[in-house]
């Protein structure tokens, strides 16, 4: 016999099991589907973001970060080392064991919200009486019965059109965090966050490494000011970028990996490195849903179409995270979550696209918020713009890490803050004082009149907000 539940999640990645948790907190009966394994076999909650993602590029990024700090700081402040050595298998088994932790704590929030966890793949089978049939394949195969389902089903790394990952030499996310030791050299097609992040680790880690780039300009996602701050800092870090390429034939061997690819300037090139990152972005995983079969609408590119509020063509589907519209972000697929949850509920859930905060783990860091000073030129729209670099900040010298600045955006007329970009140290954590003041419609001069802690990095953030009327105190 089925088993019924008032909301059925397929996917337990942040969007998935966020929207479980809130669901149950609510009152509804609800279960949670999710595949992934952990390497005995048994269930690994949390999707790309917790296994292949997020978290464990997080720890590789702070063992390498360690092992930069000991190979060239370390002596400014007096330490002195000999023979320092990097175990790269003890280094990936702190990730593995970082990635557990999370994995366990997800199954801990389950049991702990209510939440019925069922490891499998789900897929719809048909629309059934007041819902839907939704079947799991797993170890024990299962049929539920669900009044509402949120598919969170993520998305998968894009590969390069006839050159497959084999996750040896040619490396997606996944592969890029098991490379077992440190490639003299390195590659890299695509100068997104993952690749930045990857290129990042193994590059502290004494490897050289070369980015491709087809587009013509560095992060173009990012504001042009704090984009040409992060190239200035990671070429002279000794990292290669190579912008405006178009790549050509990708052959494998013995040896490594050789890229065929025409520069800037249309000339012949060819790179040899011993790995290849393909970094070129990520696609919707709808597949094996069988969304056909139901009649779920999805678009050109494979992603389930919804409107506004995650709602899909079809009466009580709801969509999240990756595999809908809107950035691929692990923090925008919880809160789209806890919104769906909240609507199911009766309430009436939120997400604000404009607050949504983005950030690329460099050292430095890059973080921001809102519209960039290029976005509001092309918009017409009359701003006035403060910076302050971490240069003359009290708290950045003292740890010895000065590079990059705080820029805000604000409106003219108005004053209220409509952007706010951060290049350089912990920019990861600086930029939620901007999200909170954006989601309270703040003005510049909020942020310029608030106390900060001396001495503290956010000085930076304050100093940035009075640079907007030009009265800057320490710069």
């Amino acid at each position: 016999m089925s088993k019924q539940f008032d909301v059925v999640v397929i996917g337990g990645g942040p969007g998935g099991y966020i929207a479980a948790i809130r669901a149950a907190q609510l009152g509804l009966n609800t279960a949670c589907i999710d595949e992934w394994k952990n390497d005995k076999g048994g269930p690994a909650p949390g999707g790309t973001c917790t296994n292949v993602g997020c978290i464990p590029s997080k720890a590789l990024l702070q063992s390498s970060e360690h092992y930069a700090h000991a190979a060239h700081h370390f002596a400014e402040h007096g330490i002195g080392l000999k023979d320092l050595s990097i175990d790269v298998k003890k280094m990936l088994g702190r990730k593995d064991a970082v990635v557990k932790q999370n994995n366990d704590g997800i199954l801990y929030l389950f049991k702990k919200n209510k939440v019925t966890f069922f490891h499998g793949r789900g897929s719809f089978v048909k629309a059934a009486e007041a819902g839907y049939e939704i079947a799991v394949a797993g170890a024990a195969n299962e049929t539920l019965l669900a009044k509402q389902v949120i598919v969170a089903t993520g998305s998968n790394a894009r590969a390069l059109p006839g050159v497959p990952f084999d996750e040896d030499s040619i490396l997606s996310n996944d592969g890029a965090l098991r490379i077992g030791a440190v490639p003299r050299r390195l590659g890299l097609i695509g100068s997104g966050v993952i690749g930045l992040e990857m290129g990042s680790v193994w590059r502290r880690l004494g490897a050289e490494v070369t980015v491709l780039e087809a587009l013509p300009t560095f992060l173009g996602a990012v504001d042009e000011q704090i984009a040409k701050e992060a190239h200035k800092a990671f070429t002279k870090q000794g990292l290669k970028i190579e912008l405006g390429v178009k790549v050509g034939e990708i052959k494998t061997d013995k040896k490594g990996v050789t890229v065929a690819y025409a520069d800037a300037k249309g000339a012949a090139q060819t790179l040899a490195v011993d790995k290849l990152i393909v970094s070129i972005g990520r696609v919707p995983n709808t597949t094996g849903l069988n969304a056909d079969g139901v009649g779920l609408k999805l678009d050109e590119r494979g992603a389930i179409v919804v409107d506004g509020d995650c709602r899909t063509n079809l009466p009580g589907v709801w969509a999240v995270g990756d595999v809908v519209r809107g950035p691929m972000l692990a923090h925008k697929a919880e809160e789209e979550g806890v919104a769906v949850a909240e609507r199911i509920a009766g309430q009436h859930g939120h997400v604000d696209f404009n607050t949504i905060p983005w950030v690329i783990y460099t050292s430095p860091e890059i973080a921001w918020v809102g519209q960039t000073e290029q976005q509001l030129k092309a918009s017409g729209r009359a701003y006035k713009a403060g910076t302050f670099p971490f240069l003359a900040n009290g708290r950045a010298r003292a740890l010895g890490d000065t590079t990059g600045m705080v820029k805000f955006l604000a409106d003219a007329a108005t004053d209220e803050i409509l952007g706010v970009h951060i290049v350089g140290p912990m920019a990861s954590e600086l930029i939620a004082e901007a999200v909170v003041a954006m989601s309270f419609r703040a003005s510049s001069e909020d942020i310029a009149r608030i106390c900060h802690a001396h001495p503290s990095l956010s000085e930076a953030t304050k100093e940035a907000a009075l640079a907007v009327d030009r009265r800057t105190l320490n710069f």
